[in-house]
This record gives C-alpha cells, sequence and structure tokens, in this order.
C-alpha cells in the first residue's frame, strides 16, 4: 500500500477516529510521521486503539487536555467535529493548519481525480461517473462521503486510475491543496447552518472545491443555480455547464435527447432513473465523463439499467397496491420538495429528524399532493406546523418508525404512496440515513 515518501509535516494530531480518522492516523504512521490521537469517545482498551498504538501512536481518549496540542504542527480532524472544539479552537490560535482526510487523499493520489458535491444529489452522480467510466473499461475507484475514506482508497490506486470522490461541506471546509482535475458543482441550498453558521460559510466551503483548481482543470456547473453561478468569477478553472432549462454549451436535454456541446448522447426515453432532479446528475455526469472522451455506448448501458442508489427514492415494495419509498438520504428541504415532485399519486409523507434551526416554510409548495404527513424526531412540532399551514387533514406525531410505518399504512389507500424523505439529518435518532432508511425498510416489510 502507497505511503508518503515524504511529508511537509512532523507531528500530526489526528483529532477524532471513527473510519476517517482511523484510516487518516494509519496512514501517516505507515509514512513515518509522528502521530497523535484525539478522541472523546473512544474506549482506550478498544482492539482499533490497540492497533494505533501498537503502529506507534500517542492515544488521548476521556477528554481534549489542551496538552494534546503541545509540539503538533497540522491537525486531521474528522469532518464531523465542529470548529467550536476546543482543541481545534486553541489549535487555530496557534497558528496550526487544521485539515480533512481529503487533503491527505489529494496529495497521495497520483492519477486523475474527479470531485463531486452539491446540497443534493451527490451520491447518484458520484455513483454515475464511476459507473460510466468502468463501463468503458477505465480504471476507477470511488471514495469519500459515499463511504469509503479517500486517504484509504488512494493507497492502492494505480497513476492510469481516476479516482471519484464524493465531497461534503464539512469535508471542504479543511482543504488546502485539494484539486480536482474535474469539479462537479451540483447545487447549492440552505444547509448544514448549525454547522457553518451561516450562508455565507456553507457556500465558500463547497467553493472550496475549485478553489486550486487551474485552467488545465475544469468545473462542471449547474447553470441553472445562480447561488453557484456568482461564484464563478473566482473560479480559474474552464467552464462546462449543464441545465436542464436551457441549450448551454456543455450537458443538456430536450423532451426527446441528452446532448453534450450538441451531439446527440442518448434517447431520454431509454433512461430508466426517474425525476427531474435526476436529469439533473446525469447531466453534470454526462458532462464530466465525455469531457474525458467516455463513449456514448458505455453512458447507454450505465442509464438504461441504473435505478437509482440505496436510500435515495428507493423503491421498497407494493402492499395492497400502496407504493412504498426510501428517500431517506433526504436530509434536507431541496432533496424532500425533488422527491415530492416525482409522484401525482396521493401520499402520505414521513419525515423529521435533527434540528439544525431552519424551518419548513420552504417544504410547503410541494406539499399539494400530500394527503397525510406523519412526523418524528426533534423536528415534529416544526413540521406539524408547515403541514398545518398546507391544509394537510391528517398530521400525527409519533416516536417510532414502526409506528410511523403503521400510521402510515392505515392513512394510505390502494394506488397511493407512502414516502419517508426527512428533510432533516438522522442524527437525533439514528446513527446514519442508512440505519434510519433501514429501519423503514423493515418496518415496511413487517406490515400484515
Amino acid at each position: 500500500m502507497r505511503t508518503f515518501q515524504s511529508f511537509d509535516y512532523n507531528n500530526v494530531l489526528v483529532l477524532g477516529l471513527a473510519k476517517s480518522g482511523t484510516a487518516a492516523a494509519e496512514l501517516l504512521l505507515d509514512s513515518g510521521v509522528h502521530v497523535r490521537v484525539n478522541d472523546y469517545k473512544a474506549d482506550e482498551n478498544s482492539e482499533q486503539v490497540r492497533r494505533l498504538n501498537a503502529k506507534g501512536a500517542e492515544v488521548i481518549t476521556g477528554g481534549h487536555p489542551l496538552h494534546t496540542l503541545d509540539d503538533i504542527d497540522l491537525i486531521v480532524k474528522n469532518p464531523g467535529i465542529r470548529y467550536e472544539n476546543p482543541i481545534v479552537v486553541e489549535g487555530q490560535k496557534r497558528g496550526i493548519s487544521v485539515v480533512t482526510e481529503i487533503e491527505l487523499a489529494g496529495q497521495l493520489h497520483k492519477g486523475d481525480l474527479i470531485g463531486v458535491t452539491g446540497s443534493n444529489g451527490k451520491t447518484t452522480t458520484t455513483t454515475l461517473i464511476h459507473a460510466f467510466l468502468e463501463a468503458d473499461h477505465k480504471p476507477v475507484s470511488i471514495a469519500g462521503n459515499i463511504g469509503e475514506v479517500a486517504c484509504e482508497v488512494a493507497r492502492t490506486t494505480s497513476e492510469e486510475e481516476t479516482m471519484v470522490v464524493e465531497l461534503s461541506s464539512f469535508q471542504l471546509m479543511g482543504v488546502e491543496t485539494f484539486k480536482p482535475n474535474i469539479a462537479v458543482w451540483l447545487n447549492l441550498f440552505e444547509a448544514h447552518l448549525d454547522y457553518h453558521h451561516s450562508l455565507e460559510n456553507y457556500y465558500q466551503a463547497k467553493a472550496n472545491i475549485t478553489k486550486m483548481q487551474t485552467e488545465d482543470d475544469y468545473l462542471v456547473y449547474n447553470a441553472d443555480d445562480d447561488s453557484i453561478v456568482s461564484f464563478l468569477s473566482t473560479a480559474a478553472a474552464t467552464r462546462v455547464p449543464f441545465s436542464i432549462t436551457e441549450k448551454v454549451d456543455g450537458a443538456f436535454a430536450d423532451e426527446e435527447w441528452v446532448y453534450f456541446k450538441g451531439e446527440k448522447v442518448m434517447k431520454r426515453s431509454d433512461i430508466v432513473l426517474v425525476g427531474e432532479h435526476n436529469l439533473a446528475n446525469i447531466l453534470a455526469a454526462v458532462a464530466a465523463v465525455k469531457i474525458r472522451g467516455i463513449s456514448n455506448d458505455a453512458i447507454h448501458k450505465v442509464l438504461t439499467s441504473f435505478a437509482g442508489v440505496p436510500h435515495r427514492l428507493e423503491f421498497v415494495t407494493r402492499k395492497q397496491g400502496i407504493l412504498f419509498y426510501n428517500d431517506s438520504k433526504a436530509t434536507n428541504i431541496l432533496a424532500t420538495s425533488y422527491a415530492l415532485r416525482s409522484f401525482t399519486q396521493p401520499t402520505v409523507l414521513l419525515a423529521g429528524g435533527l434540528d439544525r434551526g431552519n424551518d419548513f416554510d420552504g417544504l410547503i409548495p410541494y406539499l399539494t399532493n400530500v394527503k397525510a404527513m406523519v412526523v418524528f424526531g426533534e423536528t415534529q412540532d416544526k413540521l406539524a406546523d408547515a403541514a398545518k399551514q398546507a391544509n394537510i387533514e391528517h398530521i400525527c406525531a409519533v416516536e417510532t418508525m414502526d409506528e410511523a410505518v403503521q400510521t402510515a399504512h392505515r392513512l394510505t389507500h390502494e394506488g397511493e404512496v407512502v414516502l419517508l424523505s426527512p428533510a432533516c439529518a438522522s442524527w437525533d435518532q439514528y446513527g446514519t440515513f442508512e440505519e434510519r432508511g433501514h429501519m423503514f425498510k423493515q418496518a415496511v416489510h413487517k406490515l400484515k
């Protein structure tokens, strides 16, 4: 496995373990760097900690003592740890750089790198780009926020291999030299304000995907999103737009065809992935791979069989003529609005989760087909208020996913839809959105 042959820092603090922290610590230790690890919740007797100790790491658990920073010249922070953390605050006061592990991945990987960010659609677009390259028999790997730690994947990639990386704002906030050859910026919508504290901070974190790019690199961007377009004056990369509303000098579509720079790529009627938002994801992915010369045959092969990723408008089952869909990955209002616009049938919406301080008035215009709402989690009262403003007749507050699914089932008739699309992160009740989606699917399959 590849390691750094040289590294600019001698003493590194890895703050927070989990998957990304452990991968970063092991990479640095294997590269001969002195590593100190600080994790408040880690069990000092765990197999993970014992393994890092055996490799030479100094592991501090149970708190965040400031002496943790003694002699440290770089902090590699778990993306989920906020910048208000006392170690991060004190480190920045001391002038210590704070990065996330994708900074290490970008330095270690020697082949092309395609980075994908946006408020919604990252996983679908990242998966499509990977699938297009694979279908055209190109060496490719996938990593990042999609589940595989980027700096771990980068240890095994070849110089001929393209690494496709899904990038969150949490990850991008901690970069210095990270530079994709192709950056894909899907959309920009109010999200994660509990973490970033302002829209400007959130937008700027997303914009870091193109910060270090040069004119030899490419920025694939959503020409329909005015917030993204406003950032383009500072982008040095060669710009390639995509649009679902107009003909652009990039990827676009009419009623019959998908195009790239005027070339017909494939018929829209052959695409099995549904939803206007998914058309935008498809166009972004097509633009990214056509830049690299991927064949239309490879794109056609993927899009005639790809029906979506788990937990993103995932069809679960049909029971008594009722359709059940799992959209647990919808962690903000925009994602849920996309899901609601995908159905014309009467729908029972299951929504709720972590309270990040926003209201849900922006969801009201998309509730026209919603006949009932089942709300849960920290945001249940806010969502109930939005439902009342939308004149939804049945509004039910529940505590568990089993109760939510049973309640929705009672309120739904043949030909109608039960949709889990929470519009919120899962962390108030579940460890991940995947766990929440699995609980939903289990509850659906248990219905009599």
